[in-house]
């Protein structure tokens, strides 16, 4: 560690100092901006809320320091991009100067970004209050005290204190297998102040949030990407012609999933007549304006200056030109969205909301029949997209294998396609629909996403595709199968596999989440409901790799001891919905007596219906998984003699 530090030290500093001004240059011009263009929708602001003007330092601070922190939290996301995935490390693990260098800047800019949130706990209290800044500090203990109470100001403080953590663990960090943990954390940062503001209320929240966090995510990762390029080529950093194509090809999806998120949150929010009539309508045409220009920006930097890179590295006299102008109109860019979160949408035509309506999003229109969980279907920005990515990949992936000319079972791509089908329907159908609002719809789909997407998927050997398909890295420079090597024989990976870790996680979810009252307390919120979906769909799959995958798992288990564990899982899953329907208490009822439906009012037999939906849609997935590991036994059984038979028979082989 020392020697690391005594060759990297004055590299550092002069990474750091060139990497500052520029940070600061940026975030400055995006603060002006924001600051600037959010001035045209201020006394409409206040006036729609009824609040009085807080003063000059709140009104124009908000934004600044707002846009100011956005731009540093975007370099250190693309800082820490460039560490993990754009630039090789060490044969060693040990980050090169050049990554080294990527984390240190990740580390200042969090600390920005840390600082810019948490003033913006005092300024949002101020803008959400009417109060002066001067009025809050003068008695903070009130305002400070309904922090807790107000999104905003919670959002940023929980976003300082994220934020912190990547700042200083940054400073720690030596080897490449932390740059990818510090990449998530930091874009971690970004969530909450996602999950807050206008996409996180109002009609189609959850429309407007996921597409928001889609939005956000493809943004940083693009955006952060360009500017830690930048700021490598002003380092003269090395494998720029990696970097550079590396980047090139999480540049356009980035772009793609950015443009798409966008335009579904702007269709929510705005109708298309008053994109022309609205200052909120102007403010998303000139963003899109800057989004194509940086755009083309882009395609000539991937056409020209890429091309130039891989014919020649050292020729970046293109590269450097072109992205320092796509990274000074991403500033602009930053300033203009910001001003366009502190807009507020144009009312459109106004309708009391049902409490149904409020929680949820959407209304439901009545009870749910067999034919509207079918055809009344609200596609799933997240886990819809999701199966149809994962399908598509898939399939790609087996066309390769017969182009090839080898040879890839045709059960296991059904078995995929099925496994990607059910997670689809279990979100975007009806069942995905009403799945919130109905205890028993709620149970049929999380059966689905715990036992059905996660059995068949795992059926469909999806690791030993990626294997034999995706290329190896060249010399010195890890790609895709040298990373996946490496998570594969991780800890973290070897624990979770573990057979007593996959079972106790995978049924302990439905006894804590449902027996244990979490269900209770966070029935209704947006972002525990996909958590959850998330979280059963994830422990699902690692338990069915462990019971019945074909896919090797890190941690070596016995055949029998697979049966046991799938046994094990339909007794205590039985266990749990037996309980379930025998409860004497209502699982959520506040939260169902609140949304107020008008129809399936007897809860508790919903509940009992709940747990014979789960039991009818879990337990005979989970009977079959109990069969294959069987028929496994009976596969190691054959193939053991045939090893003891080929051995005794190369023993007595004459030479």
């Amino acid at each position: 560690m020392s020697a690391v530090d005594d060759v990297d030290a004055r590299p550092g500093d002069r990474g750091r100092r060139r990497a500052l001004p520029q940070l600061l240059g940026w975030a400055a011009l995006a603060g002006i901006v924001a600051a600037g263009l959010a001035q045209l929708s201020a006394s409409e602001v206040l006036r729609l809320l009824g609040l009085p003007d807080p003063g000059a330092i709140t009104t124009y601070g908000v934004p600044a320091v707002m846009a100011f922190g956005e731009t540093a939290a975007v370099v250190m996301v693309g800082s820490l991009l460039l560490a993990a995935v754009l630039v090789p490390p060490q044969s060693s693990g040990v980050l090169d100067v050049d990554g080294y260098l990527a984390v240190r800047t990740a580390s200042v800019a969090a600390a920005i970004w840390a600082v810019c949130a948490a003033l913006l706990v005092p300024l949002t209290l101020s803008d959400s209050s009417g109060q002066s800044l001067g009025t809050v500090f003068a008695d903070p203990g009130p305002f400070f005290e309904a922090v807790a109470d107000l999104e905003v100001p919670k959002a940023w403080a929980w976003t300082c204190l994220i934020a912190v953590v990547v700042a200083a663990v940054c400073r720690l960090v030596l080897r490449h297998k932390w740059a990818p943990t510090l990449l998530l954390l930091a874009v971690a940062s970004l969530m909450p102040r996602a999950l807050s503001g206008h996409s996180a209320s109002g009609g189609s929240h959850d429309i407007a949030t996921n597409s928001l966090v889609f939005h956000i995510v493809a943004a940083a990762l693009w955006m952060g990407g360009l500017v830690a390029l930048v700021l490598h080529v002003r380092r003269r950093g090395q494998h720029l012609d990696v970097a550079a194509r590396r980047f090139s090809a999480i540049a356009v999806g980035a772009y793609v999933i950015m443009a798409v998120s966008g335009v579904v949150n702007a269709a929510v929010r705005v109708p298309v007549t008053a994109l022309v009539t609205s200052t909120y309508g102007v403010l998303i045409l000139a963003k899109v304006a800057a989004l194509v220009l940086v755009g083309l920006a882009g395609w000539r930097q991937r056409t020209v200056a890429v091309t130039a890179l891989e014919k020649d590295p050292q020729d970046r006299t293109e590269f450097t030109r072109l992205a320092v102008v796509e990274s000074v109109v991403l500033s602009m860019t930053i300033g203009i969205a910001v001003a366009l979160g502190r807009t507020p949408p144009p009312a459109g035509e106004r309708r009391e909301p049902t409490p149904l309506g409020e929680t949820l999003g959407y209304d439901l229109g009545g009870a749910p029949s067999p034919l509207r969980l079918m055809i009344d279907w609200r596609f799933d920005l997240i886990f819809g997209a999701a199966a149809i990515l994962l399908a598509a990949t898939y399939l790609l992936g087996v066309r390769r294998l017969r182009r090839d000319q080898q040879d890839w079972p045709v059960l296991r791509t059904v078995s995929w396609v099925l496994g990607c089908a059910a997670l689809l329907l279990a979100t975007s159908s009806g069942v995905g629909r009403f799945a919130p609002a109905v205890f028993s719809v709620h149970m049929g789909a999380v059966a689905a996403l715990a036992i059905i997407a996660p059995l068949l998927l795992v059926l469909g050997a999806p690791f030993t595709l990626f294997s034999r398909t995706v290329c190896r890295g060249r010399v010195g420079v890890p790609g895709m199968w040298e990373w996946s090597q490496q998570i594969y024989r991780s800890a973290p990976v070897r624990f979770l596999t573990h057979p007593a870790v996959a079972f106790t996680l995978f049924i302990g979810g439905f006894y804590v989440f449902y027996l244990g009252g979490l269900y209770d307390s966070v029935g209704g919120s947006h972002f525990w409901h996909v958590a959850a979906n998330a979280y059963f769909v994830m422990t699902g799959f690692v338990f069915f790799w462990v019971g019945v995958g074909s896919d090797p798992a890190p941690h070596r288990t016995a055949p029998r001891t697979r049966l046991l564990v799938v046994v094990g899982a339909l007794a205590a899953y039985a266990c749990f919905l037996i309980v379930v329907a025998d409860s004497g208490t209502v699982i959520a009822a506040e939260y169902y007596t609140t949304l107020r439906r008008g129809w399936f009012d007897d809860l508790a037999a919903d509940q009992r219906l709940g747990a014979a939906v789960g039991l009818m849609a879990g337990a005979l997935p989970l009977v079959a998984a109990a069969a294959v590991a069987a028929l496994r036994i009976r596969d190691a059984r054959r193939r053991r003699p045939s090893a003891s038979m080929q051995a005794h028979v190369d023993r007595n082989a004459t030479p």
